[in-house]
């Protein structure tokens, strides 16, 4: 009988081991907590190399003379793909959605790492949009 009960709680613990495991697989960190942090291949000069290709500036906020940065937000997956992308801080309707564009399109990133293990992270960015 004794050996039924641990047996019995055995498994308890290890269906509860399993399941904290899989909640932990979907965990999102800060940028700040992980050891070794997402980057987009080459480094962050590379990703803003990319946005200042990437960005068209929209004929609206030409004519309106806007000027400014779109804070973003988004996660980067353990694959290096960003999802849930947001506009944390907006410029104008269409500068907001030119940023988005071109997040959304964006090559995958080095994802980062906890303790050797690719890990989602949040990460925030502001995007500038300036007439040169």
């Amino acid at each position: 009988m004794r050996k039924l009960i641990f047996l019995a709680l055995t498994g308890i613990a290890m269906c509860y081991n399993s399941a904290k495991a899989q909640h932990n697989a979907d965990k999102v960190y800060d940028f700040v907590s992980v050891k070794k942090q997402p980057a987009f291949p080459g480094g962050i000069s590379n990703f803003y190399r990319y946005l200042s290709h990437e960005i068209k500036y929209p004929e609206a906020a030409k004519k309106s003379n806007t000027k400014g940065k779109v804070f973003a937000s988004f996660i980067v997956e353990k694959n290096g793909a960003l999802t849930d992308i947001q506009i944390i801080r907006n410029l104008t309707p269409e500068t907001d959605k030119e940023a988005l564009r071109v997040l959304n399109k964006s090559p995958r990133w080095n994802p980062a790492l906890q303790d050797g293990v690719p890990v989602r992270v949040k990460y925030n960015i502001a995007i500038n949009f300036d007439l040169k």
